[in-house]
């Protein structure tokens, strides 16, 4: 199933909605997947999915595309792809660490700057080096701590594409202190428009907390950025099993994948791309199965 928060032209109000055919059906549920799953557990909110009554609202009455996750309690993004990690840490000077190979590494981002699908982002007046990041992400159905292997996967509700907005000169000069990323990320997140619950896509499956599945960006129409779900180093399961060691996550939770190899600007070279982002772009992010988030850059 896929899942969405919306508004539509001539309802007051966000609504948490289900894909079906080429629209959508309204749930008789508060506007947001973590609340949904809250109040009626993974199987709940699959059985009210399948049952519920009403028309099928067509995409085009869509006026406003919202995070369907708007409210989760954290919001932890990883550094799984290892084609990503290494051009990053060969941007500065720096050979891999053997430590990165044994443990999932993460950061904890802002819950409260997502921005949904066609959502405007502002560039952040601190930057010239405005930068997006291709990612998946997981929200999880299940409250699991100390969670591994296919307990940590069956804690996985489902996926969404995610763009973890950068930007890269703040970034470069907070992490030479030994800390961060912070100020450098913290202004947007944009996630969606669908979150796809994971049976939808057990056809792809290869391995746990993996899939194979194109994954691309455009800037402003034209393809700058190509990679594949199933590079991941780090899978899902992995990086469950690291966030939820000695400490609780929840329902709605949100686990970003981290930038896939070549899906950055930092990676691509602003010179091959055009520069950096400025007002007046327009970034589309693409995850086969899972959607296209686009996003305008404004000032």
């Amino acid at each position: 199933m896929r899942f969405c928060v919306v508004e539509i032209g001539g309802d007051s109000g966000a609504k948490l909605a289900v894909g079906r055919d080429d629209g959508v059906v309204v749930l008789p549920a508060l506007p947001s997947v973590r609340t949904a799953l809250e109040q009626n557990g993974v199987d709940g909110l699959m059985d009210l999915a399948l049952r519920v009554k009403g028309p099928v609202i067509g995409l085009q009455q869509i006026t406003r595309w919202l995070p369907p996750v708007p409210n989760p309690r954290t919001f932890r993004d990883f550094y799984a792809f290892e084609q990503h990690v290494k051009a990053a840490r060969a941007k500065r000077g720096l050979e891999m660490l053997p430590e990165w190979y044994e443990l999932p590494i993460f950061y904890f981002s802002n819950p409260c700057s997502l921005k949904g699908h066609l959502e405007p982002v502002k560039k952040p007046a601190m930057t010239n080096e405005l930068d997006f990041e291709l990612e998946v992400a997981c929200v999880l159905g299940r409250d699991v701590q100390d969670v591994s292997g296919q307990a940590a996967e069956d804690a996985i509700f489902g996926y969404t594409v995610l763009n973890d907005w950068s930007a890269r000169d703040e970034q470069r000069k907070e992490m030479k202190c030994s800390l961060g990323p912070a100020k450098g990320k913290d202004f947007a997140t944009s996630i969606g428009p669908w979150l796809v619950t994971k049976d939808e896509l057990d056809d792809r499956r290869v391995g746990p907390g993996r899939y194979d599945l194109t994954m691309l960006a455009r800037r402003n129409g034209k393809e700058i950025s190509r990679a594949n779900f199933k590079e991941l180093y780090h899978d899902f399961t992995k990086l469950i099993e690291r966030a939820s060691r000695d400490v609780m996550l929840y329902k709605g939770d949100l686990i970003g994948s981290g930038t896939c190899g070549t899906g950055c600007i930092l990676e691509l070279g602003s010179e091959a791309v055009g520069g950096w982002l400025k007002p007046g772009d327009t970034m589309e992010l693409e995850v086969e199965r899972l959607g296209t988030l686009t996003t305008p850059i404004v000032s």
